[in-house]
């Protein structure tokens, strides 16, 4: 069992299918969305402590899961977390099919491109939940938003909001244009303000990783180029923070 959390830790599959949860709230959110947690350990301390998760830890072995009861130090060497909360569980998934997120009526898609830190990816995630949007396409060298690191991040709207890894930038925006979608890419200088972008319709919009930002040649094929004014000296904000504040103002204006 110890082997089974180890590896997940160090590598998730990137379809999701299989995830490492840890944290009571992580497990029950992940349980009331309906996916098949399948193993749980979990100290005798944190059971005594909490009425609430030995009611959880019962439920859930009631449905079929194998429950360990562990001590600290085994639960210390499972879990990736520097100070474990207790329970860490196994849970698994149906992939997401990414088809249906380019036919939704609505479709509002975020695409981070190279973002490489897994707890942004994972505010990514949980800001677009937060703000309307349909789906996350996770492009190019992005971080594993099914990674542990990521999930703490996203706290259950990995698997409440339709979320797909693993394709190139240039793929999902051809998927876009054949889709009859429009293409918004977030740049540092140089694209209207995103209060005078048009954010109607159906839209994908593409946010760069840390440092580089966005591929040149994925920017010139984007309908429209978006920049968040910055007073001086400041450059650049975090990859999460902008994506909130565009997304922010493209909720403002569809919902008018």
């Amino acid at each position: 069992m110890v082997a089974a959390f180890r590896d997940l830790a160090a590598a998730a599959p990137l379809d999701g299918s299989r995830l490492l949860l840890d944290g009571e709230h992580l497990v029950a959110d992940a349980r009331a969305a309906g996916l098949r947690v399948v193993t749980i350990a979990v100290t005798e301390d944190a059971v005594q402590r909490s009425p609430a998760l030995a009611r959880l830890v019962d439920d859930i072995q009631a449905e079929g899961a194998d429950i360990a009861v562990v001590t600290t130090a085994v639960m210390a060497a499972m879990s990736p977390v520097r100070s474990p909360s207790g329970i860490a569980a196994i849970a698994e998934r149906a992939p997401t099919d990414p088809a249906p997120l380019f036919q939704h009526a609505a479709a509002l898609i975020v695409a981070p491109t190279d973002v490489q830190d897994p707890g942004n990816v994972g505010a990514i995630v949980r800001t677009s939940e937060a703000l309307g949007a349909t789906g996350v396409l996770v492009c190019g060298a992005s971080a594993n938003p099914f990674s542990w690191k990521a999930l703490r991040g996203s706290m259950g709207s990995a698997w409440r909001l339709p979320v797909v890894t693993g394709g190139a930038p240039d793929a999902v925006l051809r998927c876009a244009r054949r889709s009859g979608l429009r293409a918004i890419a977030s740049v540092p200088r140089g694209g209207d303000t995103p209060a005078s972008a048009d954010w109607s319709g159906r839209v994908v919009l593409f946010v760069g990783g840390e440092g580089p930002g966005l591929p040149e040649m994925l920017i010139r094929e984007c309908d429209v180029r978006v920049t968040i004014p910055m007073r001086y000296p400041v450059e650049s904000l975090n990859v999460a923070v902008s994506t909130a504040l565009l997304l922010y103002e493209s909720q403002r204006q569809r919902a008018s």
